[in-house]
């Protein structure tokens, strides 16, 4: 008759084994629970990378400005801010060695950007060589520049010229017109008294004409009561100031008198400042003074 125990009890170690297979096998919670620690892994690599790149792209930005501003503290604000934004991929508890190995193979694109950015500053470090026709034009621009200079230089010259002509031309004018004032003035005939006054008159303007004026009648009286006679010789002049219109002289002059007082050809010495003005294109006595 057969033995249905060993049935069961193969039955029951079948069961057994079921057991143990479903225990072995993992949940649906389990494996969901896997996925979304693998998605959050991957969210934060992401996360990391991408703050490189815009930590790379910034600290590009940063040295373009710059180079734009020209100015050298540039490099340290590129460097404080690429740490300080690459301090939130440490904060995700990312390696720093991963995410730089990672952004390094990727090909992102603002990192190529960065890239492209840094080469003008390269290029600016070039220098150019000079070319046959820049040194042409160069040395046209520096002939014309001397020709220039000397142009300027030669009418600087010439004006000077025209202006120290000028004053000796005045010089002479006036020098010889206080010469003439004092020879008319000091020489005297009572012969011919009347007609030496006139010529003072003549030669003579402002207060000056007016006061000989006033005197004439009685200078030509005396004169020819004493009938003096005086001859005078200029000896030297000196101009002190002048103008166009106006010039003071110093005048040194001798002269020899006759006259019924004893006086015979007695010589005299006589320093005067001469004061000059142009009237009607003739220069004219306006002062006469007496000097020591």
């Amino acid at each position: 008759m057969p033995s249905f125990r060993r049935r069961d009890s193969v039955i029951d170690a079948d069961r057994v084994d079921e057991a143990r297979a479903e225990a072995d096998r993992p949940t649906d919670a389990d494996q969901a629970r896997a996925l979304a620690e693998e998605a959050e892994a991957e969210a934060a690599e992401a996360d990391a990378m991408a703050a490189a790149a815009r930590a790379r792209a910034r600290a590009a930005r940063l040295r373009r400005e710059a180079l734009e501003v020209g100015t050298d503290t540039a490099p340290d604000a590129v460097d404080a801010e690429a740490q300080t934004s690459a301090e939130p991929a440490e904060a995700d508890g990312v390696e720093p060695e991963n995410v730089e190995t990672v952004v390094s193979t990727d090909a992102d694109p603002d990192i190529e950007e960065a890239q492209e950015a840094e080469a003008p500053r390269k290029r600016r470090r070039m220098r150019l060589k000079p070319t046959k026709f820049g040194v042409a034009v160069a040395a046209i621009v520096v002939a014309i520049l001397g020709a220039v200079a000397g142009l300027a230089a030669s009418g600087y010259m010439i004006i000077e010229h025209r202006n120290a002509e000028k004053v000796r031309q005045q010089t002479a004018e006036y020098s010889a017109a206080a010469r003439q004032s004092v020879v008319t003035l000091m020489s005297l005939d009572f012969n011919n008294a009347e007609a030496d006054v006139q010529r003072i008159i003549d030669n003579s303007t402002g207060q000056f004409k007016s006061d000989f004026e006033s005197q004439a009648a009685d200078f030509v009286k005396v004169a020819q009561d004493s009938k003096v006679v005086t001859e005078v010789t200029v000896n030297s002049t000196a101009v002190e100031s002048m103008s166009d219109d106006k010039a003071e002289v110093l005048v040194a002059a001798a002269s020899r008198v006759t006259n019924t007082a004893g006086a015979n050809q007695e010589p005299r010495t006589w320093r005067l400042s001469v004061s000059l003005e142009r009237e009607d294109g003739q220069i004219k006595m306006a002062k006469v003074e007496f000097v020591p």
